[in-house]
């Protein structure tokens, strides 16, 4: 394990890959609690997939940017450690799996080769910051977008304001009104804006998806470019101190937003202004790299089927703002597509394009600065790999999860009920090949990360129960969502919920329904139009379960008998002292502090002593059986408890000497200060825990 270290340039991400390798061991002696692992793991990448002993790596590419280069290390790091499949999420991502827990530091460490990171692309971090695949090109743009969303990310990455928040957090970028980022479903959405010629963005927070999905609202019509960071500083430190920890179904930026109204959200927001250690933050967007075209000869081919070909070209073909390009949508079934076909494309790319590709929301593929006459030479070149099927962005195009083929939440499947109904759509209504009117989305589960339900027709993965008790796999189908553009959306009401075998049934009746009804509307309208119970109507016959046949019990995609099975995890098979481990993670976040200090970083020296103040408090307070649900409870019940009853002395309330952090600008008085107070804090804990053990 010693070679790889060495071969990292970038000190910072070396410490990372070494603590990660360092806390496997911890963890498999027994040394480190399940959950503080987990924790761990997940900010780098490292998730537990269904099956024991393996994992599933999610590799973070930010707003789905990937050079040819970076595509091949992907590719080298997957077959190596992987089994060759990449599979594209529905936030830009590439994920890998079965690969063996104690390789993923050096796997790490090869993708860092070229720049890629693991690094908070899982846990309660800042995911990957998503935008439009079209940004740069988009016809309708405003300005492009990824220089923004790229100095977002860099900010963020490792920001300790952002590590340990209650739940995830999501941010996406619009490059038009059109809102292909769909803004109004993310923790914090920016829709590019120009006003009296200055770039800025219209600002949308707290929305979200999931079991419980909430619209965004509008946080500012109008915000200068230079203030998105500093905004989203304040964010995610409203997030972090006031946002639910103990209950994760409430943990959520929309749950905040529900309690506190946008007015309260406000409020606390500008209370921590002062904390914030930029008041603007200028993005030089002339800086950011330029996409560099090969000026190539043109090669001759011939075109055998005509028709397709030009099939292709109206569904997959995206108009570019630059003169003499076009943009080629590649449409990948399911995000999944293979290192042998992967190379080939990125050769391509590299030598007849700009070597970039950007990964979208939908799970497909587009490759920017293709010069229009090179059009029929990629089409040939990529009908050799298998990547010129019709549909791209349309109908046809299914949006789909893992589902129980890895995810540990997975109910029922939902690549398998995809496969059958984009099977059902080109066999029986080729008309939506080319057709965006109708978005289809599928989760395995309530979690939405299929984004099911703001779909125009979405299917969510569920079990149903027999009269004899018996479970068979079930879809709940969902209608009438959408995106309208600008930061308005509409998610989609629960109509029926059926056997999953009846899913391409439901298909059918709704599609010809629409074919038969909708003319002239868009989905999303079309239903507005009808209303819930007119779909409930034709649906329910589907839903009778007196009638169910052996089928029905097999899930699509499978031949054994279905099993609800929801939720392995590994096991780290030992008790430890819960209070022991929280004071010596305050002793880490005290070293954090320090190590910041030293680096002239006050603002993060800062954060760390407040968290390690806040993590000393839990300490105490667990050992109370106290709820630790949110920092601002913690500070409160320490308080209380622990101060006013005279317990420990500090000379002052836990508020005060904690809340300095939000009244002090971050400067190095202050930062240096501040550490004196959490270490004093801590000695003070310890002491109490000490004279405590003492006595039992």
């Amino acid at each position: 394990m010693q070679s790889f270290r060495t071969e990292i340039e970038n000190p910072v991400v070396e410490k990372d890959i070494v603590e990660l390798e360092r806390k496997i061991h911890e963890f498999q002696e027994g040394k480190l609690d399940e959950e503080k692992f987990r924790s761990l793991r997940l900010a780098r990448g490292v998730y537990g997939q269904r099956q024991q002993g393996v994992q599933m790596i999610r590799i973070k590419l930010p707003y789905g940017k990937v050079t040819s280069k970076q595509l091949k290390r992907i590719c080298d790091v997957s077959d190596e450690y992987s089994t060759g499949r990449l599979h594209i999420t529905t936030r830009q991502d590439i994920q890998i799996h079965y690969v063996d827990l104690n390789r993923t530091p050096e796997l790490w460490a090869e993708l860092e080769k070229d720049e890629v990171t693991l690094r908070e692309a899982c846990g309660n971090t800042v995911r990957n910051v998503t935008a439009s695949e079209t940004a740069g090109i988009d016809v309708d743009e405003s300005f492009d977008v990824s220089p923004y969303a790229d100095a977002l990310f860099r900010y963020f990455l490792r920001n300790p304001i952002s590590q340990e928040m209650g739940r995830k957090f999501k941010v996406s970028f619009s490059a038009s009104d059109v809102d292909t980022g769909l803004s109004y479903m993310h923790d914090l959405g920016f829709i590019a804006k120009i006003q009296n010629g200055e770039k800025g963005f219209k600002v949308m927070l707290g929305g979200g998806l999931g079991s419980q999905p909430r619209h965004a609202d509008v946080l500012y019509e109008f915000l200068p470019s230079d203030k998105i960071i500093p905004l989203m500083d304040g964010v995610i430190r409203v997030f972090d101190r006031y946002g639910e920890r103990k209950s994760r179904a409430k943990a959520r930026m929309k749950f905040l937003l529900k309690d506190l109204g946008l007015d309260g959200f406000r409020k606390l927001l500008e209370a921590e202004q002062k904390a914030v250690p930029i008041a603007t933050f200028s993005i030089d967007a002339d800086s950011y790299p330029k996409a560099y075209v090969v000026d190539v000869a043109i090669p001759k081919v011939e075109i055998k089927d005509i028709k397709a070909f030009e099939q292709w070209k109206y569904t997959n073909i995206v108009p570019q703002k630059q003169n003499g390009f076009v943009a080629i949508g590649i449409k990948v079934l399911l995000g999944d597509f293979y290192t042998d076909k992967a190379r080939l494309l990125a050769d391509l790319v590299q030598n007849y394009a700009a070597g970039e590709f950007r990964l979208s929301l939908r799970q497909n593929i587009l490759i920017p600065y293709v010069k229009e006459e090179l059009v029929p030479f990629f089409y040939t070149e990529l009908q050799k790999l298998g990547f010129v099927e019709a549909g791209y962005n349309k109908a046809l195009d299914i949006t789909a999860c893992p589902g129980t083929d890895t995810c540990n939440l997975g109910i029922a499947s939902s690549t398998g009920i995809a496969v059958e109904l984009e099977r059902i759509i080109k066999e029986e209504y080729p008309q939506y090949i080319s057709n965006a009117d109708v978005v289809i989305k599928i989760s395995g589960c309530m979690n939405a990360c299929g984004q099911h339900n703001m779909a125009n027709i979405g299917f969510q993965g569920m079990s149903i129960r027999t009269k004899d008790k018996l479970v068979a796999p079930a879809l709940q189908v969902l209608l009438g969502g959408g995106n309208i553009g600008n930061g308005e959306g509409r998610f989609a009401d629960k109509v029926v919920k059926i056997p999953c075998r009846r899913g391409p049934e439901a298909l059918r009746l709704l599609l010809d329904d629409f074919e038969k009804n909708g003319k002239g509307y868009s989905y999303s309208d079309y239903y507005q139009e009808k209303g819930q119970m007119y779909f409930y109507d034709f649906l329910k016959p589907l839903t009778d379960i007196n009638n169910l046949t052996q089928e029905d019990f097999i899930d699509w995609g499978n031949t054994e008998r279905y099993k609800k099975e929801i939720g392995i995890g590994e096991c780290a098979g030992v008790v430890i002292d819960l209070i022991a481990t929280l004071l010596f993670e305050s002793e880490e976040k005290i070293q954090n502090s320090e190590a910041t200090f030293e680096e002239g970083k006050w603002a993060a020296s800062i954060y760390h002593s407040y968290s390690s103040m806040v993590n000393t408090a839990k300490a105490l307070l667990t050992a109370e059986n106290t709820k630790v649900n949110t920092h601002s409870s913690i500070i409160k019940d320490f308080d209380e408890l622990f101060i006013t009853s005279g317990r420990i002395n500090l000379g002052r309330g836990f508020e005060e000497l904690v809340l300095q952090l939000n009244k002090n600008e971050p400067s190095q008085a202050f930062a240096e200060q501040y550490l004196v107070d959490a270490k004093g804090f801590l000695k003070a804990v310890e002491a109490y825990r000490k004279l405590e053990l003492a006595h039992v």
